[in-house]
C-alpha cells in the first residue's frame, strides 16, 4: 500500500509584545512557558525589546494561546510595536516614583553622611518607620507582584531577590525596634531597604530611557510613512490615507513631501532625498520613468508618479521588516546567557542561605547575619546579564540601517566580524553594471549593418545587460529590430532563436546563436577567422560574444553553425571599487573576484579594481551555476567567507556563503530574491558598505564582549564580597542598579559610529 508523504506544515509566526520582564530569569521563563505551548516550534524572547517572536504550527486560536501562556507566567502580553508605535516620550517620563523615593530615602541616608563628618544622630525610630513602610509596600509592590508570580511557577527572577532581599531588612528593623529596651535607639535598617528599592527603580527608568534610544532607528523608519496620499481621481486631486492606495493609482508628490509608496515618476522632473533610506547623502535626480521609494523626500518639483507598490510589500516596509528580524534575533552567543541564568536564581538564593547561616553560626549576631544576606540578594540580580547582548545588537543594527546597512539576522552580524574572505561578484557589484557594446565586427564579406539588426533581433526580449547594449547600439543607429519568433536563453552561455527571414521568404526562418566563446567551443564552432581581433579586444578587458547561425539538416548537407560577427563589451568599475578592495585589504581579509568572462577579460577588469590575479583573486570563466561551489571550495578551505552580489543568480552563492551581502542596484534596491538570501543587504551600490558592515560587526561584537564580562564580572565578584560582609545593601542596591545602566550606556556608544571615508 503507497502512502503519500503528508505535505510540510509551514510554520506561522507572530511577535508578541511581554511587559513585566527584567532580567535574564524573566526571558527564560517566559521562553519555556510558550514552549509548552502545543504547535510551538521555536521561540526568541528579547529582554531589550521587550518582545518574543514565536514559529508555530498553524493551529487554531493559537494567538489567543500564546498569549494566555504569557499572562500565565506573570507577564502583560502586549501589541509588538506598543513601544514603537508609542509617540516619543519626554525624557522625564516615569520619572515620579523614582522622585517620591528619593524625597522619602534621602531623610533615611542624612544620618549615614552625619556619620562620617564625625555627627553621630539618628532618626526616630517611628520616622524612619513612616519613611521606609510607603517605599516598601507601595513603591516596591511591583517586586512582589512579579516575585509572587515567579514563585508560583517555581522560579527565580530579579523582583523576587528584590522583594526578599528588602523584606528581610524591613522585618529586621521592625524586629529590633520592637524589641529594643525601653529607652534605648536600636540601630535599625530601613533605610538598606528603602534605597535599595529606590535605586533599583532609578536604574530601570534610566534603563528605559537608553531602551527607547536603542529602539530610534525603528520609530525613525516608521515616522518615514506619510498619513496622506493626494490622489488624482475623476473629480481631482483628493487626499486619501495611504492605506487606502491601490496599485496603479496616480498621486501628486509636492515639493518637500515624503512619496507615500513605490512607484514610477510620470510628470516632472525632480531630486529625491533617499538618505534615510539608503545613507547616500546627496539628493538624487529623476526623470520621468525612473523609480520612487517610498518615504523619500521629493525636491523642489512638483511631480505626478504612478503607484507601483503598497503596504508591506514597498522597499521601506523591507527594510522595517529587515531592521525588526535583526532586532528580535538572538545571538548565538545569548545561549551562554540563556544556559546561565535559568540556575542563576536559585544559586543566588542557596548563596543567601548558605551566608545567613554561616555568619549566624560563627558567632556574629543574628542581625548582621541577616543583612549579609540580603545584601547577596540584592547584589546578585541578573538584569546586565539580560540586556548585554540584545542592547549591543539593537544599537548596532540601528546605527548600520541609517548609513544603508540592513543586517537581516544576529547570526550574521555575529559571524560577519571572523570573515577573512570576501567574495566579490563582478558584474554590477564592482562594475557599474551597464556594459556598452564598443565593437561589432562581421567576418570577411559580412554586412556589419544586417547583422547587427540580427543580433539587435535577437536580443529585444532580453533583459540581460549585454543584450540591452546590442539593442542600445542597433536603436542608436536607426536599425529595424523585429521581435524573434522564438528564443530560447541558455543560462551561462548566451541566447538561441529564429528570426523571421529578411528576403519575404516565410519558409526560411533562420536560426541565430549569440554567447560565449565557451560556448561556441562546447557547439564545436570554427571561429578561427575571429580569434586575433578576439584576442585582442579581450586583452584590453572587453567581454567578447560571438553571432553565429545555425543551418538546418537537409538532404544535401548535415547540421552546421557557421560563425558570423563578433560582439565586444565593455563595463567600467565603480567609483570606489578599487578603494573598496584596498580598505578590505588593508584589514588583513584576502578579496576574490569571480566571473563568467574568460581569463583575459576577467584578469583585465581585475588589475583595474585591484585585485591580484597572480594571487588566485580571480576566478574566471565560472557560469552563474558553479558559484556557489567556489564559496563552498573556500569554506572548506577553513575560511570564514562573505559573499557579495546583486542578482538573482548570487542567491545560491549568497546562501553559501558564512555571511552573505545582497548589494542593491542601480534602481536603489537590492533584488528580492538575493535580499531574501542574503544575511546583510546593502541599499547602496557601493562596494566600500562592504568594509563599513564588516567594520560595524566588529564594533557590535566587542561591545557584547564588553558587556558579558562587565555583567558576569559583577557578579563573580560582588557575591563574594557581600557573603563576606564587605558590601552593605545600599551599596549593593546601587551598584545592581547601575550595571544595568552601564550596560546599556556602553552598548549605546555604537551610535556614534560612521563608516570610515
Amino acid at each position: 500500500m503507497n502512502t503519500a508523504a503528508a505535505p510540510a506544515i509551514s510554520p506561522g509566526s507572530l511577535d508578541i509584545g511581554i511587559g513585566g520582564m527584567t532580567c535574564a530569569s524573566c526571558v527564560g521563563r517566559v521562553e519555556r512557558a510558550l514552549k509548552k505551548v502545543p504547535g510551538v516550534q521555536s521561540v526568541a524572547v528579547n529582554l531589550a525589546t521587550e518582545s518574543a517572536r514565536i514559529a508555530y504550527a498553524p493551529t487554531e486560536q493559537m494567538e489567543a494561546r500564546l498569549r494566555r501562556a504569557v499572562r500565565d507566567a506573570g507577564y502583560e502580553p502586549l501589541a509588538a510595536d506598543a513601544t514603537i508605535d508609542a509617540p516619543d516620550a519626554s525624557p522625564w517620563a516615569g520619572f515620579m516614583p523614582v522622585a517620591i523615593g528619593l524625597a522619602l530615602s534621602a531623610p533615611l541616608v542624612l544620618p549615614m553622611l552625619g556619620n562620617l563628618a564625625g555627627w553621630h544622630w539618628m532618626l526616630p525610630a517611628w520616622l524612619q518607620f513612616a519613611l521606609a513602610t510607603p517605599v516598601q509596600f507601595i513603591l516596591g509592590a511591583r517586586f512582589y507582584k512579579a516575585g509572587w508570580h515567579a514563585l508560583k511557577n517555581l522560579a527565580g527572577n530579579m523582583d523576587l531577590l528584590v522583594a526578599l532581599g528588602t523584606t528581610a531588612g524591613w522585618l529586621l528593623s521592625m524586629w529590633l525596634w520592637l524589641n529594643a529596651a525601653p529607652g534605648v535607639m536600636a540601630h535599625l535598617y530601613f533605610e538598606g531597604s528603602a534605597v535599595v528599592i529606590t535605586m533599583v527603580l532609578l536604574g530601570k527608568w534610566l534603563e528605559a530611557r537608553a531602551k527607547r534610544q536603542t529602539t530610534s532607528a525603528i520609530r525613525a523608519l516608521h515616522g518615514l510613512r506619510p498619513a496622506t496620499a493626494h490622489l488624482i481621481s475623476i473629480d481631482g486631486e483628493v487626499d486619501v490615507p495611504v492605506a487606502e492606495v491601490l496599485v496603479g493609482d496616480r498621486l501628486v508628490v509636492k515639493p518637500g513631501e515624503r512619496l507615500p509608496v513605490d512607484g514610477l515618476l510620470q510628470e516632472g522632473q525632480t531630486q529625491v532625498d533617499e538618505s534615510m533610506l539608503t545613507g547616500e547623502p546627496l539628493p538624487i535626480v529623476k526623470d520621468p520613468g525612473a523609480a520612487l521609494t517610498g518615504g523619500s523626500i521629493n525636491g523642489d518639483g512638483r511631480i505626478v508618479m504612478q503607484v507601483k507598490a503598497v503596504g508591506s510589500e514597498t522597499v521601506l516596509a523591507h527594510i522595517i521588516r529587515l531592521v525588526e528580524d535583526a532586532q528580535a534575533a538572538k545571538a548565538p552567543i545569548q545561549r551562554l546567557v540563556d544556559q546561565v541564568s535559568a540556575v542563576f536564581v536559585p544559586v543566588v538564593l542557596g548563596i543567601a542561605l548558605i551566608t545567613l547561616l554561616g555568619w549566624w553560626l560563627s558567632g556574629h549576631p543574628f542581625e548582621v547575619a541577616v543583612i549579609n544576606a540580603v545584601t547577596v540578594l540584592v547584589i546578585a540580580c541578573p538584569c546586565a546579564l539580560g540586556l548585554a547582548t540584545p542592547a549591543a545588537i539593537m544599537a548596532g543594527t540601528g546605527v548600520a540601517a541609517k548609513y544603508g546597512i540592513l543586517i537581516k539576522d544576529a547570526q550574521a552580524l555575529e559571524l560577519a566580524h571572523k570573515v577573512d574572505v570576501v567574495v566579490f561578484d563582478k558584474t554590477g557589484t564592482l562594475t557599474v553594471g551597464q556594459p556598452r557594446l564598443t565593437a561589432f565586427q562581421a567576418v570577411a564579406g559580412g554586412d556589419e549593418v544586417t547583422l547587427l539588426a540580427a543580433a539587435a533581433s535577437l536580443q529585444s526580449g532580453s533583459e540581460h545587460p549585454l543584450a540591452r547594449a546590442v539593442v542600445a547600439v542597433a536603436s542608436e543607429r536607426g536599425l529595424a529590430i523585429h521581435p524573434p519568433i522564438t528564443v530560447r536563453a541558455v543560462p551561462g552561455r548566451g541566447t538561441e532563436g529564429e528570426l523571421r527571414a529578411t528576403d519575404g521568404n516565410e519558409a526560411a526562418q533562420p536560426s541565430y546563436l549569440i554567447g560565449s566563446l565557451r560556448w561556441m567551443d562546447e557547439l564545436g564552432v570554427d571561429w578561427r577567422a575571429l580569434a586575433a581581433p578576439a584576442a585582442t579586444l579581450q586583452g584590453s578587458g572587453a567581454t567578447v560574444s560571438l553571432l553565429a547561425r545555425r543551418w538546418v539538416a537537409t538532404a544535401a548537407q548535415a547540421e552546421r553553425i557557421e560563425i558570423l560577427a563578433l560582439l565586444a563589451f565593455a563595463d567600467e568599475p565603480k567609483p570606489g571599487a578599487q578603494a573598496a578592495v584596498a580598505a578590505l585589504r588593508a584589514r588583513s581579509i584576502k578579496t576574490v573576484m569571480i566571473s563568467g568572462d574568460n581569463q583575459g577579460a576577467a584578469r583585465a577588469m581585475a588589475r583595474r579594481l585591484g585585485f591580484r590575479p597572480e594571487s588566485d583573486e580571480v576566478r574566471a570563466e565560472v557560469l552563474p551555476g558553479d558559484k556557489a561551489a567556489q564559496v563552498l571550495a573556500l569554506k572548506n578551505g577553513g575560511h570564514t567567507v562573505a559573499m557579495v552580489g546583486d542578482g538573482v543568480n548570487d542567491a545560491p552563492a549568497l546562501t553559501a556563503a558564512d555571511v552573505g551581502m545582497a548589494m542593491a542596484n542601480a534602481g536603489g534596491g537590492g533584488s528580492d530574491v538575493a535580499m531574501h538570501a542574503a544575511g546583510i543587504t546593502l541599499m547602496r551600490g557601493d562596494p566600500g558598505l562592504v568594509a563599513a558592515a564588516l567594520d560595524i560587526s566588529d564594533r557590535t561584537v566587542a561591545k557584547i564582549r564588553q558587556n558579558l564580562f562587565w555583567a558576569f564580572a559583577y557578579n563573580v565578584a560582588g557575591i563574594p564580597l557581600a557573603a563576606l560582609g564587605f558590601l552593605n545593601p545600599v551599596v549593593a542596591g546601587a551598584a545592581m542598579a547601575m550595571s544595568s545602566v552601564s550596560v546599556m550606556s556602553n552598548a549605546l556608544l555604537l551610535k556614534r559610529w560612521k563608516p570610515r571615508k
